[in-house]
């Protein structure tokens, strides 16, 4: 029994760090999940034209902060590119400055090989974010939630 004991006094702390560990490593990386898979011949690449259905909501509560739906009618940009949210985001449809540059630049980078009608939810740290500073509707240290579906690829060549 004090062996268990023993085993646990000096596990437990080692424990805690790993996990404390983990946790940060994981701010520390934009999540890609795909909500709905589609096989096919097509995937984007690189500078293609697509035009993406999105909603952007916080983790912290499920506000909606942004979502083409609401307009009715998908983005329409060159993926791969960081053409729309180089260092920009969409909020309430206007682009707005980014903190991090570097970090939401990789957005649409999330959307690379994907099929017409596939759906991704992006999971976007504070840190990829707008990290310390809100913005419009955005608190400050917010996590950002996109879930994106792929409506169209414009200029698909064809395969050989």
């Amino acid at each position: 029994m004090i062996d268990i004991m023993r085993f646990l006094t000096l596990s437990l702390p080692v424990l805690a760090t790993f996990v404390a560990y983990v946790a940060a490593a994981e701010d520390d990386e934009v999540k890609v999940e795909v909500l709905h898979a589609v096989e096919c011949n097509r995937k984007t690449q690189r500078g293609d034209e697509i035009e993406v259905h999105y909603r952007g909501t916080l983790a912290s509560d499920g506000s909606e902060f942004d979502a083409s739906y609401n307009r009715g009618k998908p983005l329409s940009f060159m993926v791969g590119n960081g053409q729309v949210i180089k260092g920009l985001v969409t909020i309430a449809g206007k682009y707005s400055t980014v903190a991090n540059i570097s970090s939401i630049a990789r957005w649409d980078d999330n959307l690379l090989d994907m099929c017409i009608g596939e759906k991704r939810k992006l999971t976007i740290p504070p840190k990829f974010g707008y990290g310390d500073r809100g913005a419009g509707p955005i608190p400050a240290k917010s996590t950002l939630i996109f879930e994106t579906e792929l409506m169209s690829i414009n200029n698909k060549k064809d395969e050989l």
